[in-house]
């Protein structure tokens, strides 16, 4: 297996006027609108990784016995393309996405797409589409990575041919309204995964299965599903797309172990680096849900907060369930949220010094 593949540019026929370009970025939404180009790489047992292409986006062309289609062999990930301060294009952690994708891809007996190959793709993507990137506080090019099998079959197994592809889009605030304190609902009928289950990989069918529950929400005023347990639906697991954090009146905060059934946010893991750094008393372990009601009503869990690629960091304000509903601290955003959102955002974006080494550069 080649650890570097070269990337071949097909000119594109008809890219964005710069005018249409720019009306399209300034007020861009979420997961809308989409760049110009895409990278794809394909992949077969024969010939391993091979035809890499930057190339227009545009849509594939599947056999209807495509294994994608029957067997769900699917993963991907999320990150985003900054405009730093001083006029660069940084990317976070990078080669933390590319780590989770391999997991993802050992997980659903897919292909390991090698860590050079998956940094070549996203930074040819960036340097192509790099217009679009909008210039607006607080917005970014959000990045899809994504691998797909292909190979046309009705029998269960493996398949042994995969499409690795990048696409891009310009985006805004995740959340409608900005950063206020959103709403969940804590589904008690519905779980995102099990022990040995597929909850630790980024794989569509994740996502799909969290979407009733998500419906659910919305039907009860809220903006976000948050998941207990599959055994015993007694512990905090996640939200739908989102790991989720607990600050206490002594300066603790608390999030959910990696057990295997929740997904292992690069956003979780920068802001219990970011915590720690500060003094804060990160632990990571199981927290109920009726202590999570508890400790709201007696004023002992002081803020919750969600994290991750797409919506940063974001206030929890308010909690309902079948039982009734609780709010933490009034349903006001707090001080360790916002400060740890505000170091977050400045380090990804060039505004602070980088003491982690976390931002890494786009050579345009």
């Amino acid at each position: 297996m080649s650890a570097s593949i070269e990337i071949r540019s097909v000119p594109h026929p008809a890219p964005t006027p710069a005018d249409v370009r720019a009306k399209l970025i300034a007020d861009p939404g979420f997961g809308k609108i989409f760049s110009d180009h895409m990278v794809t790489v394909r992949w077969s047992s024969e010939k391993g990784w091979h035809d890499a292409q930057l190339r227009a986006r545009e849509a594939f062309t599947l056999d209807p016995a495509a294994a994608v289609l029957h067997y769900a062999q699917e993963i991907f990930e999320g990150m985003k393309a900054y405009r730093g301060a001083d006029g660069q294009v940084l990317l976070f952690r990078p080669l933390e996405n590319a780590r989770r994708f391999q997991r993802s891809a050992e997980r659903m007996a897919m292909p390991i797409l090698p860590e050079e190959i998956f940094l070549e793709a996203v930074e040819t993507l960036v340097r192509a589409d790099v217009d679009w990137i909008p210039g607006a506080d607080g917005a970014s090019l959000y990045l899809r990575p994504f691998m797909f099998a292909d190979e046309s079959f009705l029998g269960v197994k493996p398949a042994g041919s995969y499409i690795f592809c990048v696409i891009a889009c310009p985006v805004g605030a995740y959340f409608k309204g900005g950063a206020k304190p959103v709403s969940v609902w804590a589904s008690q009928d519905y779980t995102r995964a099990a022990a040995g289950g597929t909850g630790a990989a980024k794989c569509g069918g994740n996502y799909a299965a969290s979407l009733i529950a998500q419906a659910e929400a919305i039907r009860n005023g809220c903006d976000q599903v948050v998941f207990l347990d599959a055994a015993e639906k007694r512990w905090v697991e996640e939200l739908g797309g989102m790991n989720v954090f607990f600050v206490f009146d002594d300066g603790s905060v608390r999030t959910p172990g990696l057990t295997g059934t929740i997904l292992p946010g690069i956003t979780r893991d920068s802001i219990i680096t970011l915590a720690r750094s500060q003094g804060m008393d990160v632990v990571e372990g199981p927290y109920s849900f009726q202590q999570w009601q508890e400790d709201a009503a007696s004023g002992a869990l002081r803020e919750v907060f969600a994290c991750g690629t797409a919506a940063v960091v974001s206030a929890i304000g308010t909690v309902r369930h079948k039982g009734g509903e609780f709010t933490i601290s009034g349903a006001v955003e707090g001080p360790v949220t916002t400060k740890l959102r505000a170091g977050l955002t400045a380090i990804q974006r060039g505004q602070a010094d980088d003491a982690h080494g976390w931002r890494h550069i786009v050579a345009l």
